[in-house]
């Protein structure tokens, strides 16, 4: 992306537009009452806005509502209840111990409910910092909640006035996401390929889309007035959601032996070719996100049409004057990958046309709709928080460490009289995650973090005198922290302290040098006891955990190639809203597989065990998926019309490695059934027979024959079949090193 196109995704993106709205939400009630005279007060409904601003999660707006509706709730009585017994430390910390372990459960309801915990934790906290006791605290209490209930306003009626903006926002990542994907799909037919490179850099996309995917789907089909109401621009935005869904499937298919066709093809430059198209579409991909994110019309840069037909002509003359009976396989892997990439252009310039939200664009069929729906209802049963309370759930296992690490931090303060020692417990909060690995790197954002951003604060407050400009760049600096909040929390933890500095300098004046020695002091301690917590108070690695997601990912290649697989074997239509779900399940598990992996990677080396068959196995589920995908593919756009019983041994002998790895992963006793590879002999000597065939007509010249599309059918098919056996075993293999570990 260019460097004016990467200014211009920031400034329109979704992240800038939190930071601005957090911003204006928090800081507007206190510069407003501390204009008229009364700075506690305003400060108090601040302290309310900022706790439920932690709640306002981007999701459906009516989640949005009962989420920030029931966080107000939760403060204010935590607040109510820890301002009550700050006069009796013993009861505090035994509080501390409950709410500590109640609100970290709260994890296993997802990201929003999650957040509800974490703002009801920070009140909390900053209860600690200034006791008060009878009518004051009701008082206070009224503030907050009126604070609380100012940003739930606030932040609504900013969603009321333009609704489908934060959707364009997520939308607009979302296509750039996978033409990045498609960027280093393309990496693929560059010369001298770094292949295990390019494999781990596809894996940790696959996790950016997959989170991108789930919000969008449940911003669209939880969103009333985009499924239900006949808004037209709420209609293109499906429209184009669901052209690029296809999009990404389209891409995921066609993993060729890569090695074999640059040795045929890399003389004839059409790999390279390829190559370059795919850099001039991942361009197109990103122009095209670029406008849907800020409402407008984007035109073609380049004419893909005319470069997608040079393509093809180059594939063509090569067949006349380069095929020959000894090539001619490969000719075919790489004929398959040029129509692709011709489908793959049409697509993209179709989705040019769409962002002009013209009201002659067809909107989608209802059918469609529902096939295309990746949202899942969250789960909010109170069986699931008690099905938690176990030490084989890494969300309890947590709540433990983050509630023994509040209490020492706690008593750290308490017999050591260090300064603001709240911030020790809100260091704790903030960095104390499930994962070790988000730990490690919150503990190091936050420590050097707020060094530079304290040595920054004071070379300003060195500087500049005026508090008007100080107060403007006090502001430009929480919009910065609240903009990089959920993307880098490094920048944004540099933005914060310096925002604090200058609050600080405003607050206490000549004090500001205590205040700061305490920050860091504090800052330092809260770092210490959450690295400690995170290694040996019950600690996580996920090699202990990691096998259920690989048994999670092997069930959902099993019932999505029971799916693709029936439709070959037999003349049953394969039903698209039975085949749209179980790939939403397979690439769920594909990308939650790929983040623990990538978690594991980031663990201790003497904790990363089998990471070797580990990353084996998650590069053959990401190969396997795109074939799986290009089954599919074929099926839905080139009505490929091969169908054979014979298929019946090798779709039952995949399955049962399929099944063999999750033998082994389970530890099970015995040898399950193996794989009888001359299942596949039948199925070959019919491709093999026709591609004889096609070697006799090409000696003789005669390239256009119906032998020549029985046999890019057939054998299109059959391969794949055969690359899936394949590669089903070889994950058998690697399951058994896996549970033998």
């Amino acid at each position: 992306m260019k460097n004016i196109d990467i200014y211009k995704n920031f400034l329109s993106g979704r992240h800038l537009s939190e930071g601005v709205r957090i911003t204006a939400g928090i800081a507007l009630p206190a510069l407003i009452f501390s204009y008229f005279g009364f700075v506690s007060q305003g400060i108090l409904m601040s302290l309310g806005a900022l706790c439920i601003s932690i709640s306002d999660t981007p999701g459906p707006v009516i989640h949005r509502f009962y989420g920030m509706l029931f966080c107000n709730f939760i403060i204010c009585v935590v607040y109510i209840i820890i301002s009550y017994v700050t006069a009796f430390p013993i009861i505090l910390a035994l509080l501390l111990l409950i709410f500590g372990f109640l609100f970290s459960m709260l994890t296993v309801y997802g990201v929003r409910i999650s957040s509800i915990g974490i703002a009801a934790m920070l009140i909390m906290i900053l209860s600690f910092e200034n006791p008060i006791h009878g009518n004051i605290i009701w008082l206070n209490v009224m503030y907050i909640l009126g604070g609380g209930i100012w940003y739930m306003l606030f932040s609504l009626a900013l969603y009321t006035i333009r609704p489908y903006k934060i959707i364009q926002q997520i939308l607009g990542d979302f296509i750039i996401e996978i033409g990045e994907y498609l960027q280093l799909r393309g990496a693929f037919y560059q010369d001298n390929p770094d292949y295990e490179k390019t494999y781990k850099l596809l894996l940790e996309q696959q996790v950016q889309i997959q989170r991108q995917q789930s919000l969008l789907s449940d911003m669209l089909f939880k969103t009333r007035a985009i499924i239900r109401e006949s808004t037209h621009k709420g209609k293109v935005l499906l429209k184009i959601y669901i052209d690029v869904a296809e999009l990404f499937e389209s891409i995921m298919t066609g993993f060729s032996d890569y090695t074999v066709l640059h040795q045929q093809f890399d003389a004839t430059g059409i790999l390279h070719k390829i190559g370059n198209h795919v850099i001039t579409l991942t361009q197109e991909m990103k122009a095209i996100g670029l406008a849907v994110k800020s409402g407008q019309h984007s035109f073609a840069e380049n004419d893909i049409i005319a470069s997608a037909k040079e393509l093809k002509t180059q594939f063509e003359d090569l067949r006349k004057t380069f095929m020959n009976d000894n090539n001619l396989d490969d000719f075919i892997s790489l004929g398959r990958i040029v129509n692709n990439v011709q489908y793959l252009t049409e697509k993209i310039n179709g989705l040019h046309y769409y962002t002009s939200f013209d009201k002659k664009i067809k909107t989608v069929s209802k059918e469609l709709v529902e096939q295309s729906n990746f949202s899942e209802s969250q789960d909010l049963r109170p069986a699931l928080f008690f099905n938690n309370l176990n030490f084989q759930s890494n969300i309890f296992k947590h709540s433990i460490r983050v509630t023994i690490a509040l209490l020492v931090g706690y008593l750290v303060s308490l017999f050591f009289k260090i300064g603001h020692s709240y911030w020790i417990l809100l260091t704790i909060v903030v960095i104390l995650k499930p994962a070790y690995s988000l730990t490690k790197q919150r503990n190091k954002d936050r420590l050097f973090g707020t060094v530079l951003g304290i040595i920054l604060g004071v070379i300003i407050l060195y500087f500049i005198k005026d508090k008007t400009i100080l107060l403007i760049i006090m502001l430009f600096f929480m919009v910065a922290s609240y903009t990089f909040i959920r993307t880098n929390y490094f920048i944004m933890v540099l933005a914060l302290t310096p925002y604090l500095v200058i609050f600080f300098h405003f607050l206490y004046g000549t004090s500001l040098r205590l205040v700061l020695a305490d920050r860091m002091i504090d800052t330092a301690i809260g770092s210490v006891i959450a690295f400690v917590a995170s290694i040996f108070f019950i600690p996580a690695w996920e090699h202990t955990t990691i096998k259920t997601y690989l048994l999670k990912m092997l069930d959902a290649d099993i019932h999505y190639f029971e799916q693709i697989a029936k439709a070959y074997s037999s003349e049953n239509k394969l039903v698209l809203k039975d085949l749209k779900l179980v790939r939403r399940n397979l690439l769920t598990a594909l990308a939650n597989v790929s983040d623990a992996f990538n978690r594991m990677l980031s663990e201790p080396k003497r904790f990363q065990k089998n990471s070797t068959h580990v990353h084996q196995f998650v590069v053959l589920s990401h190969i396997l998926t795109s074939h799986f995908a290009t089954l599919s593919y074929f099926l839905n756009v080139t009505e490929n019309r091969f169908r054979s019983e014979d298929l019946l041994p090798v779709i039952e002998n995949t399955q049962r490695s399929l099944l063999s790895a999750v033998h082994y992963l389970e530890q099970k006793e015995g040898e399950p059934d193996t794989a009888d590879v001359d299942s596949l002999t039948k199925i070959n000597e019919q491709a093999r027979s026709l591609l004889e065939k096609r070697k006799e007509e090409i000696l003789i010249r005669k390239l256009e024959t119906n032998t020549k599309q029985q046999l890019v059918e057939v054998k299109s098919v059959i391969d794949q079949f055969n690359f899936i056996y394949n590669i089903a075993a070889d994950i058998a293999k690697c399951s058994r090193a896996i549970g033998k570990a």
